[in-house]
């Protein structure tokens, strides 16, 4: 706290000091005049004094000198005004000082689009790594996750008190899972109940799970008040950092809850910013460490804040040409999508248990549904990588899959929830979740970027990808297989034959002696059609896995 004492103080004797005019021709009584002038300056000052410390102890704002521009705008303007002679024009000079400083600090946004985009500029690539139809994706979707949070909400003791917190992902002990706080409901009952009980987690893969409350009592939260706040209790350990985002909660491999903050720096004229680091907080005993993002503790996932990376994003697809091209021509700009989950980004995981954020691009023009490329962001380090596609193909965006499903569902009046681009067998696919008006999920829902007419649900994720898979053999797509799949050869007698029609051509699913199963469409073999039991044949396909294994190609020993 003293920190901050000390920093209104020094700021309201300067304020006072420019503010009341030090010097006056009055010729009355000399010592009455300095007696009513040093009265009206301690009541100035003590009443800047208290204005001063109100705004930075309840804003949490930072306590550098550049933040007390507008302010001192002001101050210099009525302290040039009240002042006389000399005086005046030396408070003039200030106000012009203050006034051509906050002429720079408004218009900094224009002049540093240039370095905003070369910090922002993402590494580029086409496509990501086919995703392994055996690995299922985080893919319980939050609306329907804080649902059944709020519906196992008796487990709390005297619920009356508390209310169900910000909900986010993490990697907990090899599981993904969210994991949501409990919160004060107001001030009295923070005041009655000091500290809260724990906290929630739920899977984030398995949908049928049921979401379990831990014991974890924690002090320092968002919703204590004065300096039990959580964010009140960074800032007076760092009065002078830059923060951006809002506080996170992560739980460590002993299941203990910390509360997490990004901090940065700005780009220039207190404009934009760039994530430098985290500081971890004891959520219980409010002890407080400061990391850089090269050292961040293994059990934080989300170091960067989702609001720092979907700013970034902005930065990215803005600002290619300058801050002028981005209002006007706006050529070879791109929109980040505002379809995220948290700030406009979805959390994803990779194989390997790394957490990304997600964020597709779509042109500025109005009406259009094209996908211009996605950007998966590194939440430890920050590091980002841009996809461009196929070049070759068009894809749709997230918004114009949303749409889909709500054509797809108009009776029922189904609406998606986190669209996210998968590779699947070669097909850059969005995989989204499906939840009714009340918000409890009913499907997955699967549909092709490049050939939207290619589209599945199922109840469950694997179950969807099955039936993509075998969507894809009948229309246009392709199955180019999975990261894992290994490619074999096999020869042998076809027992079974099942012929399907399926627009322009014909998927052909036939079983072998050995008791294995293939498909593959005429698309890919035109001769398949002939296909028929008996035939010795030998297939190339991928190992899946699967009961119906992908074949690409089929060569009949009879027709050679």
């Amino acid at each position: 706290m003293g920190n901050i004492f000390l920093f209104t103080m020094i700021i309201g004797i300067v304020a006072g000091l420019i503010l009341i005019p030090i010097f006056t021709k009055e010729q009355g009584s000399k010592k009455e005049g300095q007696k009513l002038k040093l009265g009206i300056f301690i009541t100035v000052v003590v009443i800047l004094l208290l204005s001063v410390f109100s705004f930075y102890y309840f804003s949490n704002f930072d306590r550098n000198i550049s933040s007390l521009w507008l302010f001192g705008l002001f101050l210099t303007a009525g302290g040039a005004i009240l002042a006389k002679g000399i005086e005046r024009k030396v408070k003039g000079l200030l106000f012009l000082a203050c006034l051509g400083l906050g002429i720079y600090f408004l218009t900094a946004f224009i002049f540093n689009a240039d370095e905003k985009y070369k910090l922002a500029k993402m590494d580029e690539k086409v496509e990501i790594q086919t995703f392994d139809e055996q690995e299922t994706p985080a893919s319980v979707p939050p609306q329907f996750a804080r649902n059944k949070m709020k519906k196992a909400f008796g487990q709390v003791p005297n619920t009356s008190y508390y209310e169900l917190g910000n909900l986010q992902i993490q990697k907990l002990n090899g599981d993904y899972v969210y994991i949501a706080p409990v919160e004060f409901s107001g001030f009295f009952k923070w005041w009655k109940g000091n500290s809260t009980p724990g906290y929630f987690t739920l899977s984030a893969t398995d949908s049928t799970a049921n979401p379990k409350f831990i014991k974890s009592e924690m002090v320092y939260t968002p919703s204590s008040f004065f300096i039990k706040n959580i964010e009140r209790h960074i800032r007076m350990q760092y009065p002078k950092k830059i923060f951006y985002g809002d506080v996170q909660l992560e739980i460590d491999e002993e299941g203990q809850p910390f509360y997490i903050r990004t901090y940065g720096e700005f780009i220039s004229a207190r404009n934009g910013f760039t994530a430098k680091g985290l500081v971890v907080v004891d959520s219980k005993s409010g002890a407080i460490k400061e990391f850089p993002l090269a050292d961040v503790p293994a059990f934080i996932d989300g170091a960067v804040s989702p609001e720092a990376v979907s700013l970034q994003n902005s930065y990215y697809g803005n600002f290619i040409h300058g801050f002028w091209n981005s209002k006007f021509g706006k050529s070879d700009v791109k929109l980040p999508s505002d379809e995220g989950t948290e700030s406009n980004v979805s959390p994803i995981f990779d194989e390997n248990g790394t957490m990304y954020y997600f964020t597709d691009f779509t042109s500025p023009k109005e009406g259009v549904d094209s996908m211009l490329g996605y950007s998966l962001t590194n939440s430890k380090t920050g590091k980002a990588t841009f996809y461009t596609g196929n070049p070759e193909q068009s894809y749709m965006d997230s918004q114009g899959a949303l749409q889909i499903i709500e054509k797809r569902f108009i009776e029922k009046k189904w609406h998606g929830q986190m669209p996210i681009l998968y590779n699947f067998y070669g097909e850059a696919s969005w995989l989204t979740a499906v939840l009714d008006s009340n918000g409890f999920l009913q499907n997955y829902f699967i549909v092709s970027a490049a050939n939207p007419e290619i589209s599945v649900y199922a109840t469950t994720p694997n179950d969807a990808l099955k039936q993509y898979k075998i969507a894809l053999q009948r229309g246009k797509g392709t199955v180019d297989g999975n990261s894992k799949a290994e490619e074999k050869l096999i020869s042998g007698s076809v027992v079974r034959v099942y012929k399907e029609k399926s627009g322009d051509f014909t998927v052909v699913s036939f079983l072998l002696e050995n008791r294995q199963n293939f498909m593959i469409s005429s698309e890919k073999v035109p001769l398949a059609i002939y296909l028929k039991e008996g035939d010795k044949v030998t297939v190339r396909y991928l190992n899946t896995g699967e009961d119906f294994l992908p074949a690409k190609e089929l060569t009949i020993e009879a027709l050679q």
